[in-house]
């Protein structure tokens, strides 16, 4: 009866989801997300609603995985400006976190099955299980872990829902806020410092893409030791 009851009050955030993927399908969104330009035009198009329309995908970029939040939080910051984009993603991102946490922690593991593959539930779960806050905090921090499977397999812990918000409140927005800056900068710099900011922006990209494997495998041996 409890679950019945929860699933009840999950329905509406369950057909808004759906229906709220099928408008962005049927609207281009998915054709939109190969560069940040495409996406400033589809947000455009939405005028005056274009702040709704961008808080709808941002929600969505969490229940539909892999619908890459950072690269439409850069394109936000272009039209809305670093702290409105910010805002609107950090809101839609934690709300749409607490859904799917929800989501596993009603429906159980047969939910989170359809998200995350056997390989990353093994790979996660059992250290969840087991240092739940430490490596959440840290995983939902650092941006080489998949944060948005981690909080559907968050819901199969025993953790309570006002813990992993508060984990989720302190440790997710930071790299929204990184993508919201360098979208809506309105810093004064001369064309070198520019330059300088760029290489360092791709050094950082590069070293992720290079070690980010290397540095994840390391916290979770150091977690699991």
């Amino acid at each position: 009866m409890k679950r019945n009851t929860a699933l009840f009050a999950l329905l509406p955030a369950v057909l808004l989801c759906t229906g709220g993927g099928l408008f962005l399908w049927k609207t281009g969104f998915f054709s939109a997300m190969g560069s940040v330009e495409a996406l400033q035009d589809y947000i455009l198009s939405f005028a005056p609603y274009s702040h709704l329309v961008f808080f709808l995908f941002q929600f969505l970029s969490v229940v539909l995985a892999p619908i890459p939040s950072n690269i439409s939080a850069m394109a936000g910051g272009l039209l809305f400006g670093t702290w409105t984009a910010f805002f609107l993603t950090a809101a839609a991102v934690l709300l749409g976190s607490m859904l799917v946490f929800f989501l596993a922690r009603t429906m159980g593991r047969g939910f989170a099955e359809k998200f995350v593959s056997q390989k990353l539930s093994d790979k996660y779960l059992d250290l969840l299980n087991r240092k739940t806050s430490v490596f959440l905090f840290l995983a939902l921090l650092l941006p080489f872990f998949p944060d948005d499977l981690l909080c559907i397999l968050a819901g199969l812990t025993p953790i309570r829902p006002l813990r992993f918000f508060v984990i989720a409140l302190i440790a997710r927005p930071w790299g929204l806020l990184v993508a919201c800056a360098v979208g809506g900068s309105t810093l004064a710099l001369p064309w070198w410092g520019m330059a300088l900011l760029g290489a360092a922006g791709l050094a950082f990209f590069g070293f992720g893409l290079k070690y980010g494997d290397k540095l994840e495998e390391a916290l979770l041996r150091k977690l699991k030791g």
